[in-house]
């Protein structure tokens, strides 16, 4: 049965005011139904029921969109079912993980360079960063005095020596009228006494005159190995004296470098559980690279050599050392850099990070059983990983399925229905394109012819 006109107006006008509270909705229909209304009410005859029906799919499409934006602002989107989870089977695949580990650079002999006497110093016969070889003159101090306490020992000595000569005489002389019966026993033997002690004032006369000249040599400071001179703090005419807690220099053999970084004690105890020993641990590792402080590869590859036996209280870690052969002496003592470690498992379960959840310092994953429900199962996995996926050890098997997405919804023994990652890409595409297409109101009205 035809509508009134005036039936046909109320309606257009309630409807029109209906959604007056939606300010998206109200511009539409200011555009769109106002327009319609002018029209009908110019043309109401020949046009009613092509405009009621033109209106009552504009107001679907409205009540649409709101409902599209309401859902979005609440965080809906992809229409998945409740139940729907996408599940990956675990399977074997090759694993290469590099670890990395913050490291100082030290030769592999730094000696600091010490004064045995002091006095002031006349002369500084290298420059700093000089290559030096053993032996080298480094610093001459003033050795006046030690050059008279030279003399005065060669004095001592002279004298021992004279005395010495005197008594042998007189000795080899009493001896004579010993033998003739001259001289009794007692003379002799006085005699031979007097002989000995001048023989042994001589040794501790020349033992005083080779300990000023070694006292002497002291103030001569040579290099005891072969390496770069470091800083030089003292300069000509200052002070050097034992006690001074600043080294005059340092001498760093880099023909070979050491590099110490520090192991964590959880890696530690993972590497010795499937060693036996630390010792043992560090023998199987494979050679480590060097990143210098510019990022790029050092082009010798070294080795893990040593591990302290001591945990640092402070820290929890463990320090090791790598060595690294420098032949072209690039690496400096003191540089910094990080010690790279590769780890390669040829029959390894990888599995996505994301898809572990962490508790109190345990790992989980949802595992889906043949009767499709999920178990929360904790899983170990290897200390080195490459910020992306776990090398799982215990827990998992292979042929085992696992959720991949999700998993925060999930609760222990519910029952899922898995879908593939296929599945459930093509289901985020899908929902992609339905979005987009749903976000203006002529993509709704194109969707409702």
């Amino acid at each position: 049965m035809p509508l009134s006109e005036k039936s046909n107006d109320l309606i257009i006008v309630n409807y029109y005011y209906s959604f007056r509270s939606f300010p998206r909705i109200n511009y539409f229909c200011t555009q769109f139904a106002g327009k319609r209304i002018s029209e009908n009410l110019q043309n109401r005859k020949q046009n009613q029921k092509f405009i009621i029906m033109k209106i009552y799919r504009l107001l679907f499409a409205f009540v649409a969109l709101a409902t599209l934006a309401s859902c979005g602002k609440k965080g809906g989107g992809m229409n998945f079912a409740d139940d729907e989870y996408p599940v990956a089977t675990v399977e074997l695949s090759s694993s290469d993980i590099q670890t990395t580990y913050p490291a100082i650079i030290k030769g592999i002999q730094d000696v600091e360079i010490r004064p045995k006497v002091s006095g002031f110093i006349t002369r500084v016969a290298v420059r700093e960063g000089q290559y030096v070889g053993r032996g080298q003159l480094l610093f001459t101090i003033d050795n006046e005095t030690y050059q008279a306490a030279v003399r005065q020992a060669q004095a001592a000595v002279n004298t021992a020596q004279a005395q010495v000569n005197t008594a042998r005489l007189t000795y080899e002389n009493t001896k004579q009228l010993h033998d003739n019966n001259v001289v009794g026993d007692y003379e002799l033997q006085t005699s031979k006494n007097t002989y000995e002690s001048a023989r042994a004032q001589l040794s501790q006369a020349q033992a005083a005159l080779a300990s000023a000249r070694e006292t002497l040599s002291f103030c001569y400071v040579t290099s005891p190995t072969n390496g770069y001179i470091g800083s030089l703090p003292f300069k000509q005419g200052a002070l050097a004296s034992a006690s001074s807690a600043e080294p005059l220099t340092t001498v760093s053999d880099i023909r070979k470098v050491e590099v110490f970084f520090s192991m964590t004690e959880k890696e530690l105890l993972a590497m010795t559980k499937t060693s036996g020993s630390p010792h043992a641990a560090i023998e199987e590792l494979p050679e480590v690279k060097l990143q210098l402080a510019d990022g790029t590869i050092y082009n010798q590859a070294g080795w893990v050599s040593k591990v302290s036996g001591i945990i640092d209280q402070a820290t929890g870690s463990i320090s090791m050392i790598a060595q690294f052969p420098n032949p072209q002496h690039l690496l400096k003592s003191g540089g910094s850099g990080s010690i790279i470690i590769p780890t390669h498992n040829a029959k390894a379960i990888k599995i996505p990070q994301s898809v572990v959840s962490e508790v109190q310092d345990k790992l989980f994953v949802y595992v889906v059983g043949k009767d499709n429900k999920v178990k929360y199962t904790e899983i170990t996995v290897a200390p080195q990983t490459d910020g992306n996926y776990y090398v799982v050890t215990s827990g998992l098997k292979t042929g085992d399925r696992y959720v991949t997405n999700g998993i925060t919804k999930l609760t222990d023994g519910m029952q899922i229905k898995p879908i593939t990652q296929q599945q459930y890409q093509k289901k985020i595409n899908d929902a992609e394109k339905k979005g987009a297409q749903q976000g203006t109101a002529k993509g709704f009205i194109d969707a409702m012819k």
